[in-house]
């Protein structure tokens, strides 16, 4: 699970680096002003989860059900979260806006929250 996150971890910020420059510069003549700033929270998004999937398996031995649960979270709601905002930035700006897209971006966001939350949890359960 550690290796998991460690990849999952290193391929979001690869991603996010380059979503992050594609947006600035070939998407910023394309997208409106509100669809390149959902796009840009996409991409803050997936590098803040990116970063916190790398801390995580580097301080966390991911043994135990509530780690597990806790990096899935993680990484499923990156994908629905940023990946689905990309995607109806993109489409919108085409004209076609992939409306489906629309209630997963909050799912993800549930599952970030959740993943949190799970963090939280841990902690608290550390120090009982």
């Amino acid at each position: 699970m550690v290796l998991i996150a460690h990849i999952m971890g290193s391929l979001y910020g690869l991603l996010a680096v380059v979503f992050g420059a594609f947006g600035a510069h070939a998407l910023k003549k394309t997208l409106n002003e509100q669809q390149l700033k959902s796009f840009e929270t996409g991409v803050k998004y997936q590098m803040y989860h990116a970063i916190l999937l790398l801390v995580l398996g580097f301080n966390f031995n991911l043994e135990t059900a509530l780690e597990r649960y806790m990096i899935y979270c993680f990484i499923i709601g990156v994908f629905l979260f940023s990946f689905s905002i990309y995607g109806l930035s993109i489409s919108a700006a085409k004209g076609k806006k992939l409306r489906f897209l629309g209630p997963i971006t909050p799912l993800g966001g549930l599952l970030l929250v959740i993943g949190w939350g799970l963090l939280f949890y841990s902690f608290i359960q550390n120090l009982v």
